[in-house]
């Protein structure tokens, strides 16, 4: 892999450990509705195409539409609420973005999280290191992973080009994301993805450590 000046970070499963608040999100509008629970386990495989899936998947099969939706609108209320109480960066993420930000490397998230979510946490936990972040924008024409849209225009935000940018992410709708923007991929084995599963899916470098990807992109 060539020398990278830019990484564009996926977030759940990759940079932040949301699964907790996630869950429990789910679980409350389940209830509200009265639908039965999902394990943790389940809410994580569940995760990596935006929330309206997320709940399409979480609810029994054969739910109508407007059940889906009123659960949806019940998740995203509790989620406002509570998408941090906890949630916690993975293990080594600060030390990798402060010595990314040492080393003067461009960063930016994208998500299929909703966008307010994901500029409220961008801002708590990387707030004057990565200065962008992108969360779900359809209703703007911007689609979500594994279309290429949001890494486009982080790209863009940050005056980067492909061949200098690397994303790293969690599961198969990342390798996608990658491979659909022209972009080399890192995966991570500490996300919402088992490693089989990630290799399975055709993943090639996989890190175990945040640390790792200094060497990778040349630092």
């Amino acid at each position: 892999m060539n020398k990278k000046n830019t990484v564009i970070f996926d977030l759940d499963g990759t940079l932040l450990d949301t699964l907790d608040d996630l869950a429990n999100s789910v679980n409350f509008a389940l209830k509200k509705m009265e639908l039965p629970p999902r394990t943790r386990t389940e809410v994580r495989n569940f995760v990596g195409n935006g929330i309206a899936n997320l709940i399409r998947r979480s609810v029994p099969e054969g739910c109508d539409q407007e059940t889906i939706d009123r659960t949806l609108d019940i998740f995203k209320d509790h989620y406002g609420e509570h998408c941090n109480d906890f949630t916690r960066p993975y293990d080594g993420i600060n030390a990798l973005i402060a010595a990314l930000s040492k080393n003067n490397i461009k960063m930016a998230i994208v998500s299929n999280k909703a966008d307010f979510a994901v500029k409220e946490l961008a801002d708590i936990y990387f707030k004057g290191t990565i200065p962008v972040a992108i969360g779900e924008m359809e209703s703007e024409g911007i689609r979500k992973k594994p279309a290429p849209d949001t890494v486009f225009k982080s790209m863009e935000l940050l005056g980067s080009k492909a061949c200098d940018s690397v994303y790293v992410g969690d599961s198969e709708v990342d390798i996608q994301t990658a491979a659909n923007a022209g972009l080399d991929v890192i995966l991570c084995s500490w996300g919402f993805r088992e490693e089989a599963a990630l290799r399975e899916q055709g993943a090639e470098t996989i890190i175990h450590e945040p640390l790792e990807l200094m060497d990778i992109i040349g630092l």
